[in-house]
């Protein structure tokens, strides 16, 4: 166990209550998640090996330019290829999963190939023609080594990945319980989970540690804890047959952003079982209905692809503006702002500033009103076209933000004397994605300051409603409305 007096996300104070499972590095929800979309990576790279094999084989077998070869001298090749794929992925060998050792790996894999090998043989037979045999046998050969050696070092990847600390869950339970203590005891003997501490409101009747990991407190100090956006998943270990006790703490714990999970399991293997889910912590699936995973791939993909772009493009204006700024008043040219991010997680927002630099406010406790002093007079000109926003592409490159989603708002921001968070209960549902540079509700007109908790609760209502709907097409719908929604309500104050 190590033991530091370091200030972590256990507390405000140095404490040495780490418990006995407690990683050395601890890696955030979504700096995992981004390892987990690897094996998208994984099968693409697989795709265009197993294109490369096809094209060069039946390029080979025939005596005629690839393209003017006739189609059914190539279909046995082209019908294993997409075999395979497909086999590849109905066997799951993407996910990497904890318990599957690389022989076992490498079995189904072969076992992956010779089906495809077989379709190729008979697609031969039906058709009547196609490429020789040898050459059949050629395209299956290839394919076992070159797939081998790919899935030999996306495994050790992943295991090398895992024994970093990464792919590893985070859980922390609710409720000092037995059942608390079996999972705690079942993950101490196999150490694939992480349980990084205990919350219970009945803190004057429970230990204040089970099996060394440390009780931090009552659900309430839980809501707002530092830990929770390293937390993959909360467990409340509350004898099930407690309906209303259960009911209570779901209902407390549902303005998190976390998943949250009810312990059912009653007896050994009940226990192991569950353990067994929740340790495996697979790379993201392939297969199946959208989940949070693909769709997430998809928005990282889309943020690339067109945030990439749009950087390099806009940059002789972002070096425009910082020469104006530089011109106009002493200070930085960037400002740089903690903000929530991804389940809650803090991030660094970057800006170029637009206030005098002795005045700045990392945590946005005074809204900007009309007129504001703080504004200089080039800041006056960004904040109404949001130019100050743009070096928040470099966010959206590093991971961090998106292209669109809810903005992210300062940590500890205030509306009025009171902090904007505490005055919706649903507030925390907006970091369960990531932040957008722009957002449904911007285009709605919820941008720039909250002066009312009216104005919290519809930006709340309009952010909820985004993540419900999200899609490809709304966020090009989104894109695309925002320089006019920009523009349709440039006198308001930012």
């Amino acid at each position: 166990m190590i033991i530091t007096t370091e200030l972590d996300p256990f507390g405000e104070q140095p404490t040495t209550r780490r418990g006995p499972m407690r990683p050395r590095r601890l890696v955030s929800v979504r700096a995992n998640q981004s390892k987990r979309l690897s094996s998208h990576v994984f099968r693409a790279v697989d795709v265009v090996a197993l294109v490369v094999v096809t094209v060069l084989l039946s390029d080979h077998q025939s005596p005629l330019p690839l393209l003017s070869t006739p189609l059914r001298e190539l279909l046995p090749l082209v019908v294993g290829a997409l075999a395979l794929s497909r086999i590849l992925r109905s066997l799951r060998l993407y996910r990497f999963a904890l318990s599957e050792g690389l022989i076992k790996h490498l079995t189904h894999l072969i076992a992956a190939v010779a089906t495809a090998t077989a379709a190729v043989f008979v697609t031969r037979w039906l058709v009547g023609t196609g490429p020789s045999v040898r050459t059949c046998w050629q395209f299956a050969g290839t394919l076992m080594v070159t797939l081998a050696l790919l899935h030999a070092g996306w495994w050790s990847r992943v295991r090398r990945w895992r024994s970093q600390g990464w792919l590893t869950q985070n859980i922390l339970i609710v409720g000092a319980t037995d059942h608390a203590e079996h999972v705690i005891s079942d993950a101490l003997a196999r150490r694939h989970v992480n349980v990084l501490g205990i919350f219970d409101d009945r803190l004057e009747r429970v230990p204040r540690s089970i099996l060394g990991v440390p009780v931090l407190g009552n659900v309430d100090a839980l809501l707002g804890h530092k830990i929770t956006p390293y937390v993959d998943r909360i467990v409340i270990a509350v004898e099930p047959a407690a309906t209303g006790r259960v009911r209570e703490i779901a209902a407390r714990l549902a303005v998190l952003p976390n998943e949250v999970t009810l312990f059912l399991a009653q007896d050994a293997q009940g226990r192991s079982a569950a353990l067994n889910r929740l340790e495996e912590s697979p790379l993201a699936e392939l297969a199946g209905p959208a989940d949070v995973d693909r769709k997430a791939l998809a928005k990282r993909v889309q943020d690339v692809l067109i945030g990439g772009p749009i950087l390099v493009l806009v940059s002789p204006l972002l070096a425009l503006i910082a020469l104006l700024i530089k011109l106009d008043t002493r200070g930085p040219v960037f400002f740089r702002q903690p903000r929530h991010g991804f389940n809650n997680e803090e991030i660094v927002v970057w800006k170029f500033r637009s206030m005098r630099a002795d005045t700045t406010d990392l945590k946005a406790e005074r809204q900007v009103t009309a007129g504001d002093d703080r504004i200089t007079r080039v800041g006056r000109f960004l904040r109404s076209t949001s130019l100050d926003e743009l070096p928040q592409l470099v966010n959206v490159l590093r991971g961090e933000m998106s292209l669109v989603g809810p903005r992210p708002h300062a940590i500890g921001m205030k509306t009025g004397d009171v902090e904007s968070n505490r005055l919706v209960a649903e507030y925390a549902h907006r970091h369960r994605i990531k932040p957008g540079m722009t957002g449904w509700a911007a285009i709605n007109g919820s941008r720039g300051p909250l002066h009312a908790a009216s104005e919290v609760q519809r930006r709340v209502a309009l952010d909820v409603d985004y993540i419900a709907r999200q899609s490809f097409r709304l966020d090009l719908r989104i894109m695309a409305l925002t320089l006019p929604g920009l523009l349709g309500d440039r006198h308001a104050v930012r």
